[in-house]
């Protein structure tokens, strides 16, 4: 199973709105195995230190669980991951909604555990990332459950990502999630089924509801741009949390308030 090309309509619907939806990415056999090697995470039995962190740990009310588990750079721990069906399909469409120098920035895991119900506030990735010259970047994230309205399934404000980026601060303490005012009456919700994704841009104004069912809502993120930005960042220092996942910072003052 190879990823199919965008149409030319989807390619102009993602520079128009910033967002596209991509379904089937992986198949439900496929699903399964990332779905082990996710739970694997989650359990510990993959130990990755301070890669680990809870997103939403000032902004939710459970103390037995994580509220918002994130764990960055899952294949410095798995590195097949990096050959494995997702990474290559994701990659190859990213290719053709940025261009052929799109590479793999970092990926991410992030699961919204059982009835947490803690959101993720509305934010633009770009925030959370250096001022780099070349802006072009994209977020694949893949849903390996049904992700819904009332498990936290991604909004986005379309057309956002042509504007400028809105004024950032913590939405709780320093260190945690970043927040901008933003609503749902500006975007639009998207369901996904398991296997399925959506592709957003850095400038993307977007946001979840938390987790009010029964089950996980488990997320595959990965984060592309072009390869020369990507030397940039790690030129100045920036990795996207690869020592510290806990350790956020607002990367450009510009965004601040």
């Amino acid at each position: 199973m190879k990823a199919t090309p965008l149409t030319e309509q989807q390619i102009e619907f993602y520079n128009t709105n910033g967002y596209l939806v991509v379904e089937d990415l992986i198949s439900p056999e496929e699903v399964q195995q990332y779905k082990a090697l996710y739970d694997d995470f989650l359990a510990g039995k993959i130990n990755v230190g301070t890669n680990r962190s809870d997103l939403g740990a000032d902004l939710g009310n459970s103390e037995k669980v994580e509220n918002i588990t994130q764990i960055m750079w899952p294949s410095d721990f798995i590195p097949e991951l990096l050959v494995m069906p997702y990474h290559l399909r994701a990659l190859a469409i990213s290719k053709q909604l940025m261009g052929e120098d799109s590479e793999m920035d970092f990926d991410m895991l992030i699961n919204k555990s059982p009835f947490t119900n803690t959101i993720t506030p509305w934010h633009q990735d770009e925030a959370y990332w250096l001022n780099v010259p070349d802006k072009r970047a994209t977020s694949c994230w893949l849903s390996l459950d049904y992700a819904t309205l009332d498990s936290g399934c991604m909004w986005f404000v379309p057309g956002s990502n042509l504007r400028e980026v809105r004024q950032h601060a913590f939405a709780a303490k320093k260190g945690g999630a970043l927040s901008c005012n933003a609503s749902e009456d500006e975007g639009v919700s998207v369901e996904l089924k398991p296997g399925s994704c959506t592709f957003h841009h850095g400038r993307t104004l977007h946001y979840s509801r938390g987790n009010s069912t029964g089950g996980n809502r488990r997320a595959f993120i990965i984060n592309f741009r072009p390869a020369d930005m990507i030397r940039y960042e790690r030129e100045h220092g920036f990795d996207h949390g690869k020592q510290n996942a806990g350790n956020r910072q607002l990367q450009n003052d510009e965004f601040a308030k």
